[in-house]
């Protein structure tokens, strides 16, 4: 079976070598990342509240990954194949959350306000931020 969009076989789908350039873009969305906290936190929630700087901190990362996300795939030289842009997005995800529960943990943050996070029902709109990881190479690196 050949994926349409770059000719690689099923059984070659994933070249590991064209995963490292993605891991670099990770590391600057995670400084960027960093910066969108720094700038919730000293310009955002002092202006417009805790809530709402959560709210506009969220949208302006989602924003920023996104056009991360468009500005690699459209110039990089890589055909990627749908299993490589899977495992790109799952990536970027996992080291993300991994990221965030690993600054919680040396924080001293109880793992239980980290998941709060995650807590849709309760307001919390964070989970756009990995949704958005996971989803951008699909959505941007065809």
């Amino acid at each position: 079976m050949t994926d349409p969009l770059s000719g690689a076989s099923a059984a070659a789908a994933v070249r590991p070598r064209v995963l490292l350039a993605p891991l670099g873009v990770w590391a600057l969305m995670a400084v960027v990342a960093v910066a969108n906290g720094v700038f919730r936190e000293l310009v955002l929630i002092p202006r417009i509240g805790e809530y709402p700087g959560h709210v506009a901190s969220t949208a302006l990362l989602v924003a920023a990954i996104c056009a991360i996300a468009v500005g690699f795939f459209r110039w990089s030289p890589v055909a990627y194949a749908t299993a490589e842009l899977v495992a790109i997005g799952v990536g970027w995800t996992a080291l993300t959350v991994g990221f965030e529960f690993l600054v919680g943990y040396v924080e001293g943050t109880p793992v239980s306000v980290t998941l709060g996070q995650y807590d849709v029902l309760a307001g919390q709109v964070w989970i756009a931020v990995p949704l958005t990881l996971l989803l951008a190479p699909l959505l941007f690196g065809r």
